[in-house]
């Protein structure tokens, strides 16, 4: 055979293995919701980045004012926070009107310097405590300290095969000891949390409140924008650690170790007509978290023969309605919320124990939150959330604000039954 014929099928074995790359499906990129929403709408490219960029500065400043402890003694993290906001926040100043107003009232009120200032208060408060440096550390610490014997006595078990027999139990014990030090650590590291946020709350207040009208303001700029694009808003999904913020429906929430997530889209302003949702674009519109998978709140009660006026309460009988919990949830989910503007002993001075909220376990609720709810714009209700009780169930309760308001007809089972 010579040099041209080998050049030929050389040649013809090339094309056929180009042939075969044309005819191979190519695997397609998965694309991301916000890519889906932006090809079926039309959108530009940066229109729905710039929104997920505001909700990533939404998410954490929520939980860094909810769960500031989480964050003592962990300066990279912070640091990876404050930079990555940084930059989104320079690119919001080429944007339009709106963003830079956004841009603005951030430099206003100083919003990274509260958060670096909050986080030292913070600290200090733990020092003050016994506590000198982050878990995550500490829990890598002690894995370290409890594992490297274990390591040790395996490698011994190695040379001196005739021991094997005696330390495979001091192994087992090795296997597990991390494992029991790790959930008591991490168990006095949550009670600790507990025990200080009220003072961390009550002490820097007016800090917190900065970061979560910041918050606000962003969520509405994020609202905004996505009803000027005509982005369906039951589209939006996203989840918070409180419910301190309007304009907001809240689809469901979970309780993890006694912190509370709130999973939340936009609400439509009034006389806006929701917008259709393309075909194409219905899978998004499920339940963020699966109807078999979600358990509605039932330990509802009620305050009922509620005595008092213009949102102070002074005497009431504490009922439990875990029958309409459907109807209830139902209620919530139809309502706007907002956090009242008088704090629980001002709304309820009366709250002792000859007058007070049980648990259905017997145990007196303290009460942690009071939101004021506004049903489809018709009817005002104080919601309290209660503290996690020892029996891991949350209590909420139900009252109107005043004695004489009226209770519309859909909800007088509820209130006055």
């Amino acid at each position: 055979m010579n040099d041209t014929e080998n050049d030929e099928i050389k040649k013809s074995a090339n094309s056929e293995n180009q042939e075969e790359k044309r005819k191979k499906p190519e695997k397609r990129a998965r694309k991301s919701q916000g890519q889906m929403i932006q090809e079926a709408l039309g959108l530009g490219p940066t229109d729905i980045q710039d929104v997920e960029k505001k909700l990533f500065i939404v998410r954490f400043l929520d939980y860094f004012s909810e769960e500031t402890l989480d964050f003592i003694f962990k300066d990279n993290t912070i640091n990876q926070y404050t930079k990555q906001i940084t930059t989104h926040m320079e690119d919001f100043s080429t944007k339009g009107e709106e963003d830079i107003l956004l841009k603005q009232s951030f430099e206003s009120k100083r919003i990274l310097e509260t958060v670096h200032k909050l986080k030292g208060k913070a600290e200090e408060i733990a020092s003050s405590k016994g506590i000198k440096g982050s878990m995550d550390k500490r829990l890598r610490r002690l894995t370290l300290y409890l594992t490297a014997p274990m390591f040790a006595l395996i490698i011994v078990s190695f040379f001196f095969t005739q021991i094997t027999y005696f330390i495979l139990p001091v192994l087992c014990v090795f296997c597990m000891l991390p494992q029991v030090v790790r959930g008591r650590v991490t168990k006095k590291w949550f009670e600790f949390k507990e025990q200080n946020k009220n003072q961390i709350y009550s002490e820097y207040r007016e800090d917190i409140m900065i970061l979560k009208g910041f918050t606000g303001e962003t969520l509405d700029n994020v609202r905004a924008r996505l009803i000027e694009l005509k982005v369906p808003l039951q589209l939006i999904k996203f989840m918070l650690y409180s419910r301190d913020y309007e304009n907001l429906r809240l689809l469901n929430q979970k309780n993890i170790r006694g912190t509370k997530q709130y999973f939340y889209t936009f609400e439509y302003p009034q006389g806006v007509e929701p917008f259709p949702i393309p075909q194409q674009l219905l899978q998004y519109q499920q339940p963020i978290i699966p109807k078999k998978a979600e358990k509605l709140e039932k330990n509802f009660i009620v305050l009922s023969e509620m005595k008092g006026r213009d949102g102070v309460i002074n005497y009431f009988v504490p009922t439990l309605k875990d029958k309409y919990a459907e109807k209830i949830n139902e209620m919530l989910n139809n309502s706007k919320f907002s956090k009242a503007p008088n704090d629980f002993a001002t709304i309820m001075p009366n709250y002792s124990e000859n007058m007070v909220i049980y648990c259905v376990c017997g145990q007196v609720v303290e009460i942690n939150n009071v939101q004021i709810c506004n049903w489809k714009d018709q009817f005002k209700f104080y919601l309290f959330e209660g503290e996690q009780c020892n029996c891991e169930e949350t209590v909420y309760a139900l009252s109107l604000m005043d004695e004489s308001a009226e209770v519309p007809e859909e909800l007088k089972d509820i209130f006055l039954s």
